[in-house]
């Protein structure tokens, strides 16, 4: 057995051998400790009365009387169902997008045009969700939406969009898969990118097609990096996008029963209240749920492919 001597004495050989990689990851690491490892002492708030005064670890504990208002009317399933599926259908759908047009633009030869599809694409992600939700109503307006104008236009019946329940779930997706699709296909790129050609040229000399290297190639190598950006995403699967659902939903209580997410419910029941108790409780349900959602998933991609698994 190693003694943990011998595991700090090599520990400090590399950090003096590589201390230039060590010093380019210093700001992410003093990140994470600042912002994620110091404050999570601060979880204890969803147990306590928080008074300001008395300071979190001061102020009187009350369990788990932050947690009653999530099911004192029985919308807790209800909520979590719909912020489960649609972050399943954002992660997934997402991911299938990303990795095509990641694919689609590396096969592009212009290297100006690749340049201009890949400014395009990344455009959405920077546009304001608040322009989104004008955008959409402008659309989807019943007496001034361009959708109704051209359904009148043609002779048909207006379509009450807004009073649709079943519709706005693709609506929704379809949104949020415009706005993110840039983002995170550049991580795919880059993947592609940083692939050995030389896999592809000794492809080719055997007479592969394009179709055939995407099939057999690029699809293969770039498994583990979706393996990984889907388990990322899995540890927030109840922290929807607030500001997407409610620029594009508003207080529509008719779209409510399929449009509801955790972060949109608990907006509504704490507005104007401060209760800083009762939304920590809800960040701590959000985040142990992420963490056994992740460990659970990873302990799947560990015996079907090992390699892929985060730990």
């Amino acid at each position: 057995m190693v003694k943990p001597h011998v595991h700090l004495k090599n520990f400090r050989r590399e950090l003096v051998r590589k201390r230039v990689l060590f010093l380019m990851i210093a700001p992410t690491i003093l990140f994470f400790i600042i912002f994620c490892y110091i404050p999570m002492p601060g979880a204890y708030v969803a147990f306590v009365d928080y008074n300001m005064s008395k300071g979190i670890f001061g102020s009187n504990f009350v369990g788990f009387k932050n947690f009653e208002f999530l099911i004192r009317n029985g919308d807790l399933w209800r909520i979590t169902k719909n912020t489960l599926l649609y972050n399943l259908a954002f992660l997934v759908l997402g991911n299938i997008v990303q990795v095509i047009l990641a694919i689609m633009i590396s096969e592009i030869g212009n290297r100006w045009f690749k340049k201009i599809s890949q400014s395009v694409i990344l455009l959405p992600y920077f546009i304001s969700m608040v322009i989104v939700g004008y955008f959409a109503y402008n659309l989807f307006s019943y007496d001034h939406g361009f959708i109704n104008s051209l359904l009148t236009s043609f002779g048909l019946e207006k379509h009450d969009f807004y009073s649709d329940t079943g519709i706005w779930k693709y609506i929704i997706v379809m949104f949020k898969i415009w706005s993110g699709t840039g983002y995170g296909m550049i991580v795919y790129l880059a993947t592609i990118t940083g692939l050995d050609r030389e896999i592809y040229e000794a492809a080719a000399l055997d007479g592969a097609s394009p179709f055939q290297k995407i099939r057999y190639l690029t699809l293969p190598l770039l498994k583990p990096t979706v393996i990984l950006l889907i388990l990322f995403g899995l540890g927030g699967i109840l922290k929807g996008s607030f500001d997407l659902f409610y620029n594009l939903i508003g207080t529509n209580s008719v779209l409510y029963p399929e449009t509801d997410i955790i972060d949109t419910y608990v907006f509504r029941s704490l507005v104007g209240q401060y209760n800083f108790s009762q939304g920590a409780a809800v960040g701590f349900y959000q985040s142990i749920f992420g963490l056994v959602f992740v460990l659970a998933v990873n302990a799947i991609v560990k015996r079907v492919e090992p390699d892929s698994a985060l730990f």
